[in-house]
């Protein structure tokens, strides 16, 4: 009789513990590319949207670097998140991070951004090796267009690492805080995107004039919306579904002017996986 009752309550108490995982909140990680309260309120359509479709509370959750959505997710507290393709990488690899949506840019059918080298107008400063010695801040290691592409960029260009090349060389942290940084001339040059570059000109916080474009990157794959691999498969399938139908029933947000989302793998961010082989780049060394 005791081993019926405690089999009945065993099978009562799993049954609750698969109801409360499965109407657990969704949290949605959010990477650093401008201040955190910017992008809580540019994404804020979308979690509404994801809350109304999935039928379930969306939250969200910002760092203060890459590492710390990456850590999230690798613990299981962030579900969704939209990274910079680099970031995914090592998301990928620590965490089971899928790929799954990318944007597409507002005006064009391209999903893909570049990274660029940005320098004080009126500092004489026009090219890369115009940099030597000079003090060159980078956005973190985990980022794309901030610190992966434009250290291929100075390798390409003159045969030595960011490190090595430039008299002083620093992590400011975003995106919006390299390009600040230029304007106010507290270094000769940083790296960032040119979606954040656009977006900056747009609000008035840097204008062609007091930041100037000094070197911009081939075209990277933009950054993808990913899930944790090991959330069940209807799920995965539910997000995928209302991330790629977003645009026909409300103005789709992202990084940068996104009209709409299409499905993207694993294997369209296989030029990122290239650019670390090719630097000879461990992994601790992207954090």
């Amino acid at each position: 009789m005791n081993k019926i009752v405690l089999s009945t309550l065993l099978a009562a108490l799993l049954a609750g513990a698969g109801t409360a995982a499965s109407a657990r909140d969704i949290v949605m990680g959010l990477i650093p590319a401008e201040n955190n309260e910017e992008m809580v309120k540019t994404f804020e359509p979308m979690r509404a949207y994801l809350e109304q479709k999935l039928g379930q509370k969306v939250k969200v959750f910002t760092a203060t670097d890459y590492t710390g959505v990456i850590e999230g997710m690798k613990k299981k507290r962030v579900d969704i998140a939209w990274f910079g393709p680099l970031s995914y990488y090592l998301a990928e690899m620590e965490a089971g991070a899928e790929a799954f949506a990318v944007g597409i840019r507002e005006g064009s059918n391209s999903h893909t951004y570049k990274s660029i080298l940005v320098a004080p107008c009126n500092s004489g400063v026009r090219s890369i090796k115009d940099l030597k010695g000079k003090s060159v801040a980078f956005v973190d290691p985990a980022s794309t267009s901030g610190g992966l592409m434009p250290s291929y960029m100075v390798k390409q260009e003159t045969g030595l690492m960011p490190q090595e090349y430039f008299g002083k060389f620093s992590y400011a942290g975003s995106h919006d805080a390299t390009e600040l940084a230029v304007k106010n001339k507290t270094v000769d040059a940083a790296a960032d995107n040119d979606i954040t570059y656009e977006n900056m000109i747009d609000k008035g916080l840097i204008t062609r004039q007091t930041n100037c474009i000094i070197a911009e990157s081939n075209p990277l794959p933009g950054s993808p919306l990913v899930y944790r691999g090991d959330l069940p498969a209807e799920t995965k399938k539910a997000i995928q579904e209302a991330i790629l139908n977003a645009h026909n029933e409300i103005k789709v947000t992202g990084y940068g002017k996104i009209s709409r989302y299409v499905a993207v793998g694993p294997r369209d961010y296989q030029v990122v996986r290239d650019m670390v082989k090719e630097l000879g780049l461990k992994k601790e060394q992207l954090k």
